[in-house]
């Protein structure tokens, strides 16, 4: 995928926009989806532009929209989220390597090192993997109490994990009977 996309730096103007358009065919969807452990990907679009910032960065910044279908959390039920979202990423020729011991982590996750290639399909795949829910619910879907111990035993409760909740009741107890 990246072969088809990918935009040479050498050969991107320095004083216009480059524009750029993304709508992925079945056989790439199915490979993104398969990647990102998705139980369904549709209408994958990423469109915008590249543009020279200073003499040697470059500014990608674009809008990513998806439909993905993801498990449940709780249920495995099948979970559709409508994905939109802008994307912006700076490609810095000075890009300082995370694994020097002077390197400070920047403040934002929207720098990378700029290379001979920028490719749009792999910001837009990298976007959508970070824009994906971490926990997709089904509505209305809630964890039921579950008590796990050893056979034989009794299971622990949330109420005997409060060892100090009767003791007001207690307390009142005692003060009638004086």
């Amino acid at each position: 995928m990246s072969n088809q996309t990918s935009l040479r730096v050498a050969d991107l103007p320095q004083n216009a926009s480059t524009p750029f358009e993304l709508r992925p065919g079945n056989d790439v969807l199915e490979a993104i989806r398969q990647d990102l452990g998705l139980l369904g990907l549709r209408k994958l679009s990423f469109a915008g532009e590249l543009c020279a910032q200073g003499k040697r960065d470059w500014a990608l910044t674009g809008k990513l929209g998806a439909t993905v279908i993801q498990p449940c959390v709780v249920t495995l039920e099948p979970v559709t989220t409508r994905i939109d979202i802008p994307v912006a990423r700076m490609f810095l020729a000075d890009w300082a390597d995370p694994d020097e011991p002077e390197f400070e982590i920047p403040e934002d996750d929207e720098t990378e090192p700029l290379g001979p290639e920028i490719d749009p399909a792999q910001v837009m795949i990298e976007a959508l993997a970070l824009a994906l829910p971490q926990y997709p619910r089904k509505d209305g879907a809630e964890l039921e109490q579950a008590n796990y111990t050893e056979p034989g035993k009794q299971a622990m409760t949330n109420e005997d994990v409060k060892p100090f909740a009767g003791l007001a009741g207690l307390r009142d107890a005692l003060k009638k009977d004086k």
